[in-house]
């Protein structure tokens, strides 16, 4: 294992400690990194892009489980039901290509 602040890269590293073991590449990444400025703009628009996909991600399969649920417990609503989930979904992605937008605004202002 290569000494800490040392510049070699992951490649350089042997194979079994590259293949299959997340928490030795967490580790050369973390010792090959360049220290992030505390006002760093893309840190900010990285985490803000990231948290707008998550909730976007998350709110998207738990809406779709949710309608898969209510369609088979109510087959005969299955039209209502789809209509009114399509519509939430819709505005969900609005709302998350808002917010995109506005952490990519943020970064020009």
């Amino acid at each position: 294992m290569p000494a800490a602040g040392s510049a070699t890269t992951l490649w350089v590293l042997p194979h079994y400690e590259r293949e299959g073991h997340m928490v030795n590449l967490l580790a050369a990444m973390l010792v090959q990194a360049e220290p992030v400025a505390a006002g760093d703009p893309l840190l900010g628009i990285g985490l803000g892009i990231g948290l707008a996909l998550l909730g976007a991600g998350l709110g998207l399969g738990w809406i779709g489980s949710q309608t898969a649920q209510a369609i088979a417990r109510q087959p005969a609503a299955a039209d209502s039901i789809r209509a009114t989930s399509l519509l939430i979904a819709f505005l969900m992605e609005g709302a998350t290509i808002i917010a995109i937008i506005m952490t990519f605004v943020a970064k020009i202002a």
